[in-house]
């Protein structure tokens, strides 16, 4: 009869196992009489009711076993109710007393304990249940305890309130949000009857003193779980107090340690070696001079709870001003993350993945990462200002700090890590924070959490793939949040300067310097304008954005610029996203805006390319093959030849804002890029490796416009920078165009498409477009103007041949294959090495005509009222002075000294060096003078947006070079500039005049 039995009530969700009594038998005659053995079935309806309730039960063995005790319970005592009885009339008390049995052990071995307590759990005779608020029912506890005494009579009082709670908790009733307010509301009432208490068993005749008991931790944010313990802080008012109030305080701690809970006070000064009780005045003096930065943070949550409520109150307002500045010193906001690592640091390695409160993905995750946010934005926003986690990460939320996504992510994260360790403390009433590894105990807690099997996965899987999903993105999000890089930036501007009201802000605008507050104030109000996310978003970011703007020479151009983006990008929803949560991008955004009107101008035809700025590998350029291939590919798709164009334009306007912003930054301190573009000869490349680029995808796309005869050849040769792999942000292509007719084809005819093709490149390229144009220069020529714009291969071997002159040689030394057919340009390469590296070097006169026009270029070329001193590329010591010096040596001797044969100038004086042509020094003083000047150059470009040689002698474009190139003072700056140049110029003047 048991065995068809054990089987039918397996359906129940009962399970046998060694040493544990068989359902069969608790459940049977001799037991609670619900079931019948020879049926196989319950007694009646009623007992169907209580084991379909039973099943229901986080362990419906637990529960029934629980259940059995209690009605043994109370059949030794003949005046108790009946709990059967009344489980079969009340439908509520029935869900609400097995649930609270089969889910903690502790409350069922309280009620068997204690018979006839299981009546609070009863429905009112209004229908509802039982209040569930925290409230203590002393006059209730008197009446089901046998106990007189005031501590036997609160403790009974407690475990009936924590009872009700645990009920609501598990049956519905009450949310966790509402669970926790209850927790820490019966904590506050336990703690003001304890109070009373101590204060009652004072001596005779001692004046009642003035002590505050102020909840901190969990019980201050209104955030208490089952067992904890309650974090207070004791404050008497004047030192008169301190004598009684210490004896207030210790016997506190003694009742609540019998009542409920351990009462913990190591969160007051000095901790456990400092004293239990100190006044308002002296609590005031240790955080104004001694508190550390968790100290300021652990305040956060401070709240009135017992005693002295007033007291409570002006000691919290007192601190206020002390907790809302702690993160302007500087090291707070590590202070809090290296906290964070020594507590993750010392949980023991064997329990690491399984703490669901300080292990990684925990619940301190969640807490450290809301609460450095509201040290550091709550200075300037009061409705950060709550004790709560939750609360307070809403108010982030609301406030625009953070985002979203992330802000409900956090909270369905705390909200099933809270869950968890409410039922984990619930079963045993004991603290504790680590998800069992027993097979059996994790079947419990993933039933009393409410999962369920599903095909293919066990109701202990699903547990654990939530889990895992809730961990791994709350530690992705305090990452995030935690070590966001604006945290820093936010906590070193004052508070005042985070209220940007009109006063305040056109205050901290003259302080920092705005030529035009009124304008910027302007500005401002345009941008942080109105209740909208967006403007939110805005009033938490441009408090810093300021400071960066205030760094530069122009603030108020820096301050337009961001507007102007913003405008253009403000309603895009990944945006102020971006500023505000990812990397140093808002931080680096003011930076490029505030420094260079070519990247500004760039960023406002290309807003979207700011996404670049969020990371490092964004910021470094891109090999020579892949913006080949990009390009290549983007024209290709394009069977319109002005729609290819403007797609490769485009790209190359992309690729102008990742090298201008990353050059802008290369010397930037912590906003730097890794690897930095901090060396001018790599910048010269990157420039050039997107001009080729460009040519070779703006010559696909004339081809496909001009179609040639089959077989024609046709190449782009580099000249002047751009073939010395020196471009700047500015410059033309300076080219030659090179073709080759296929067999048997009329060479008019070839010719004349071969100029097409020409023509159709330069067109395209030059068309009117939102982006810097790149000229394609070919004035170097044969006969320059006069010349025929395309030669053949032929054509320009007979023309050197005859005609050339040493300074087409001197110009043929930076010639190279650009794009095109590469046969043919190595064809070319190959015909122009005897001009340009002549047998025998350079005659005597061909030297002194190199001289002559050196002096007349210097005399002629250089700009009227140019201070030659300063100018960067004609000026003394500069770039023209260091390239001829170095041409000349490659004309004299590249023929017999191969290693000079390159079209790069730093890499051909290192070669001249070697070969002991230049002396060391010299070539140290020209590579130093040809490396400022290029670097200068860069940056007067990257500061005015247009093309410019003259370094001025004072002024806002000064000190941007100074501020560019990470330079101190702009005089000392100059002075270091002319000292360079005039070094330079003394070395090329003696590599010019050494005798031919």
């Amino acid at each position: 009869m048991t065995r068809p039995s054990r089987g039918r009530l397996a359906r129940y969700g009962f399970a046998e196992g060694d040493g544990r009594a068989r359902a069969a038998d608790l459940l049977g005659p001799d037991g609670l009489g619900l079931w019948r053995p020879d049926l196989q079935e319950p007694t009646d309806e009623r007992a169907a009711e209580l084991l379909v309730a039973l099943s229901r039960a986080a362990d419906p063995d637990l529960a029934l076993r629980q259940l059995h005790r209690l009605v043994e319970a109370e059949r030794r005592t003949a005046d108790r109710p009946s709990v059967l009885a009344a489980l079969a009339a009340d439908p509520g008390l029935r869900r609400r007393l097995v649930a609270v049995l089969g889910a903690s052990a502790a409350l069922g071995d309280h009620l068997v304990a204690n018979p006839g307590q299981w009546t609070v759990l009863a429905t009112g005779p209004d229908g509802l249940a039982p209040d569930a608020d925290g409230r203590l029912d002393l006059a209730a506890a008197a009446r089901l305890t046998p106990a007189t005494d005031p501590v036997p009579v609160l403790r009974q009082a407690y475990r009936l309130a924590l009872l009700r709670i645990a009920a609501a908790d598990l049956t519905g009733g009450r949310g966790l949000e509402q669970t926790m307010a209850a927790l820490s509301g019966l904590a506050d009432v336990t703690l003001a009857a304890a109070y009373e208490l101590a204060v009652d068993e004072l001596p005779q005749g001692t004046p009642r003193p003035r002590l505050a008991v102020v909840a901190m931790g969990k019980c201050g944010g209104e955030e208490l779980n089952y067992v904890s313990d309650v974090d207070v802080i004791f404050v008497a008012a004047a030192d008169d107090d301190l004598p009684a109030a210490t004896l207030v305080a210790t016997r506190l701690i003694h009742i609540c340690g019998l009542v409920a809970w351990p009462v913990d006070a190591a969160l007051r000064p000095e901790g456990s070696r400092g004293p239990l009780v100190r006044s308002l005045a002296s609590h005031l003096a240790y955080y104004r001079r001694w508190a550390r930065t968790w100290e300021f943070q652990a305040l956060l949550k401070a709240r009135p709870a017992a005693g002295d409520l007033d007291l409570a109150r002006e000691w919290i307002g007192a601190l206020a001003p002390l907790v809302w500045t702690a993160a302007e010193r500087p090291e707070a906001v590590e202070d809090v993350r290296a906290m964070r690592r020594k507590i993750i640091d010392n949980i023991p390695p064997k329990e690491l993945e399984r703490e669901i409160k300080r292990g990684p993905g925990g619940l301190r995750d969640i807490e450290f990462a809301v609460q450095l946010l509201q040290l550091v934005h709550g200075r300037g926003d009061e409705s950060l200002r709550a004790s709560g986690t939750i609360p307070a990460l809403r108010a982030l939320v609301a406030g625009g700090y953070v985002g979203r996504a992330d802000g409900e992510a956090l909270l369905a994260g705390y909200r099933f890590l809270r869950g968890v360790e409410h039922r984990l403390q619930l079963q045993g009433l004991r603290r504790t924070h680590t998800v069992p590894a027993e097979p059996a105990a994790l079947r419990w807690l993933a039933a009393a959490l409410g999962y369920q099997a599903t095909p293919g996965r066990s109701a202990v899987e699903e547990f654990r793939a939530e889990w895992i999903a809730h961990a791994t993105e709350v530690r992705r999000l305090h990452a995030k949040l935690l070590y966001r890089p604006l945290l820093e930036s936010v906590a070193r501007v004052p508070a005042e300067g985070l209220r940007l009201t009109p006063e305040a802000a056109r205050h901290r605008l003259e302080i920092l310097g705005f030529a035009d507050p009124a304008g910027a104030l302007r500005h401002l109000q345009a941008l942080t304008g109105g209740v909208s996310r967006t403007a939110a978003i805005q009033r938490t970011l441009l408090p810093v954005l300021l400071s960066e703007f205030a760094d530069a020479p122009e603030p108020d151009r820096g301050l337009l610029n961001y507007r102007q983006v913003s405008e253009k990008l403000g309603r895009t929803p990944w945006y102020l996203r971006l500023l505000r949560d990812t990397g140093p991008v808002a931080r680096r955004l003011a930076r490029v805006l505030s420094s260079s009107r070519y990247a500004a101008d760039l960023l406002a035809r290309e807003p979207e390319a700011l996404r670049l700025l969020a990371e490092d590998a964004e910021l470094t350029p891109r090999g020579r093959s892949v913006l080949g291939e990009g390009f290549t590919a983007a024209a290709a798709r394009h069977g319109d030849p002005v729609e290819a164009i403007r797609a490769v334009r485009a790209l190359r306007r992309r690729e102008l804002v990742r090298l201008a912003c990353a050059d802008v930054l290369s010397r930037a301190g912590s906003l730097a890029p890794t690897p930095a573009l901090a060396d001018v000869t790599a910048v010269g490349t990157a420039l050039s490796d997107v001009a080729d680029a460009t040519l070779a995808a703006a010559l696909r796309a004339a081809r496909a416009a001009r179609p040639a005869p089959p077989g024609l050849r046709f190449a782009v040769i580099g000249l002047g920078r751009l073939g010395g792999y020196e471009s700047n942000y500015l410059s033309d292509a300076d080219v030659l165009f090179v073709y080759d007719p296929p067999p048997g084809v009329d060479e008019k005819a070839a010719g004349s498409a071969a100029q097409a093709i020409a023509e159709e490149l330069r067109r395209l390229l030059s068309a009117p477009a939102p982006d810097p144009p790149l000229g394609v220069d070919a004035d170097l020529r044969p006969e320059g103007r006069q010349g025929p714009l395309v030669r053949s291969l032929a054509a320009y071997a007979q023309y050197y041949l005859r005609w050339s002159k040493v300074w087409e040689a001197q110009a043929l030394l930076r010639a190279r294959f650009v794009c095109g057919d590469a046969d043919l340009g190595a064809e070319f390469e190959a015909m122009i090495d005897p001009v340009r590296y002549p047998a025998g070097g350079l005659t005597r006169e061909q030297v002194v005509e190199i001289r002559r026009i050196k002096a007349r270029v210097e005399t002629e070329r250089l700009p009227r009222g140019a201070d030659p001193a300063t100018h960067t590329k004609l000026g003394r010591g500069g770039l023209a002075d260091v390239e001829w010096a170095v041409q000349l040596l490659q004309l004299q001797h590249a023929d017999r000294l191969p290693e000079l044969r390159g079209t790069r100038t730093l890499d051909a004086l290192a070669a001249a060096r070697d070969a002991g042509l230049v002396e060391p020094d010299d070539a140290a003083a020209m590579a130093a003078g040809w490396t400022l000047a290029a670097q200068v150059r860069n940056a007067l470009m990257l500061i005015r947006g247009r093309a410019g040689d003259q370094l001025p002698r004072h002024g806002v474009e000064l000190a941007g070079v100074v501020r560019l190139l990470d330079r101190d003072d702009p005089g000392e700056f100059l002075d270091d500039y002319l000292r360079t140049g005039r070094r330079s110029r003394a070395a090329m003047e003696r590599v010019l005049d050494v005798p031919a």
